[in-house]
């Protein structure tokens, strides 16, 4: 008969992972993102990176395969797409970029307390292979968000899965598993690398 998670050897809280995944800013780690859409043959591939800045401000560098930078500070977010004038708005007009800042950018500043007002908590795993499921607390955000799954090993986050109400899973690959996706190219294997468990963790 399986153990409980809380029982097994190695069995993390979402406090463990969230004292992990903390990061003094100014800290940025690579990103891989494949995003579908019913336009679409096959799903799109942006690489770039994602940057904290100070303690309020997210910013999200898009490099492949177009140019993009959208800085959120605050609730509003900013958007610079190539040689095109900035656009700025409410975040309250976009549930995703609000949810990226309430979740990545609560992750990076350990601030548990924001997580946990936006969000429920659910943890499970092992410190070498865990999962940090968070499900929107606000009705705009779950309206469209049905959940978003992080996924780890040790201080490490590789990878984020978000699951629309409508639509396919978006999946963002980070840090190592981001370089290595970099690394294999187009024929990467994205879930593969989102998913992999890892060795013996910090």
């Amino acid at each position: 008969m399986a153990l409980p998670s809380a029982a097994q050897p190695g069995a993390v809280d979402s406090a463990w992972i969230l004292q992990r995944l903390a990061r003094p800013a100014p800290v940025s780690t690579p990103f891989v993102e494949l995003r579908g859409s019913a336009l679409l043959k096959e799903p799109l591939r942006i690489e770039g990176e994602y940057a904290r800045l100070d303690d309020a401000t997210l910013v999200r560098r898009v490099r492949t395969p177009y140019a993009e930078t959208t800085t959120i500070r605050g609730d509003q977010a900013t958007i610079v797409r190539g040689n095109r004038s900035p656009r700025t708005f409410a975040l309250s007009r976009a549930p995703e970029l609000a949810g990226l800042q309430a979740s990545f950018g609560a992750l990076l500043a350990g601030d548990a307390a924001a997580l946990e007002r936006d969000y429920r908590i659910q943890a499970d795993g092992t410190r070498a292979d865990w999962t940090l499921v968070l499900e929107p607390r606000a009705a705009a955000m779950a309206a469209r968000v049905a959940d978003i799954t992080l996924r780890g090993r040790g201080a490490e986050l590789r990878c984020i899965e978000t699951r629309p109400v409508e639509g396919e899973l978006q999946r963002t690959l980070l840090a190592g598993a981001a370089r290595a996706a970099v690394e294999a190219g187009a024929g990467a294997d994205h879930q593969a690398l989102c998913r992999e468990p890892g060795a013996a963790a910090r």
